[in-house]
């Protein structure tokens, strides 16, 4: 299954879904090495007071590594958006996401996100800025509507078609269910054939299966991956097989995925003091140590619940060790045991 974006074609269809400090550059690595076609950056705010802040710079940068880098901007004023993009592109993204499904309260109390969705006149003022301002193809992720009520998602999907756009992402649960009850794959289907452009199905792909289950319902020229990575990189691996039609490989034995655990925790280290403590002194090398050190614990409680041997008092205690320890030489040795044990 090729998922084709504008002139590029993403081998295998599947993508990992932009989530916020989650899909960090260090864990996009990981994912593309294990599989996944595309890899989408954290969302970026597009406010003109936020475009000089390290975060807003860092997420708008494409990362040197990635062969198809991805910006995701978020936003409710078509001509800021517009700039935003164009920042992007300067910065070396491929590829322009817009933002119309993050549920997050903070952000919809902002009228940004899925709350866009409730003005469609918006959504394609947006829309025609973004996609007038580059030359880069522009993509949109969106939820079904804002509420069981108003699910409007093949209507701003068959704008965004008309505006140009080059493919749409929809995540099959209202605003309002955030992430309760079951993703509605009938109504991805609906997107998909109210559309000619590509639409990538997002939601509750929990196992590699999902991934092949989600395709017959939908019809979808792909498979955006969310929560099922968390801490499982592999399942990229083994969508991919069975997607070629071979069987499911599996997850890894403890000690091969303790590897891969162990790579991420170092270049995840190495990136975030890089980021945080640039041109500093002694003192903010330590704070960013620390910085780095506490942005991956939830990494390793996700790595090491997946592998966790039931009610082991051995391996109970080196999570609690490495979840709660301030000493990367700590946590490292604590990761370092539990995956060779």
């Amino acid at each position: 299954m090729v998922l084709k974006i504008g002139p590029y074609a993403v081998e295998s269809g599947l993508v990992l879904a932009p989530m916020a400090g989650v899909t960090d550059v260090p864990y996009r690595r990981v994912c593309r090495r294990m599989g996944a076609g595309l890899t989408v950056a954290e969302m970026a705010a597009s406010d003109a007071h936020l475009r000089c802040s390290a975060m807003t710079q860092r997420r708008t940068r494409a990362d040197a590594d990635d062969p198809l880098p991805v910006v995701q901007l978020l936003g409710a004023d078509p001509d800021e958006m517009a700039r935003a993009a164009q920042i992007a592109q300067e910065g070396g993204a491929r590829i322009v996401d817009i933002n119309f499904g993050c549920p997050a309260r903070m952000v919809c109390g902002k009228a940004c996100g899925s709350a866009i969705m409730r003005e469609p006149e918006l959504a394609r003022r947006i829309m025609r800025a973004v996609r007038q301002a580059v030359t880069l193809p522009v993509t949109v992720k969106m939820r079904t509507g804002w509420d069981e009520v108003h699910k409007n998602a093949a209507d701003i999907a068959r704008a965004a078609e008309q505006e140009g756009l080059a493919a749409v992402t929809v995540h099959g649960r209202t605003r309002a269910a955030r992430f309760t009850g079951r993703s509605d794959a009938l109504e991805i289907a609906r997107v998909v054939r109210a559309v000619s452009i590509p639409v990538v199905a997002n939601g509750d792909v929990l196992e590699p299966a999902d991934v092949l289950a989600l395709i017959e319902k939908t019809g979808a020229a792909g498979v955006m991956i969310g929560r099922g990575a968390y801490g499982n990189p592999w399942i990229f691996r083994r969508a991919r097989a069975l997607l070629a039609g071979d069987p499911d490989p599996g997850l890894p034995a403890r000690s091969e995925a303790g590897s891969t655990v162990l790579e991420h925790f170092d270049a995840h280290v190495d990136y975030w003091v890089r980021e945080e403590a640039k041109g500093g002194d002694d003192e903010q090398l330590e704070r960013g140590r620390l910085a780095a050190l506490r942005s991956f614990r939830k990494h390793a409680r996700w790595y090491m619940t997946r592998f966790a041997r039931d009610k082991d008092a051995h391996d109970e205690r080196l999570m609690e060790i490495v979840v709660r320890t301030d000493s990367l030489e700590e946590a490292r040795a604590g990761l370092l045991e539990f995956f060779e044990s």
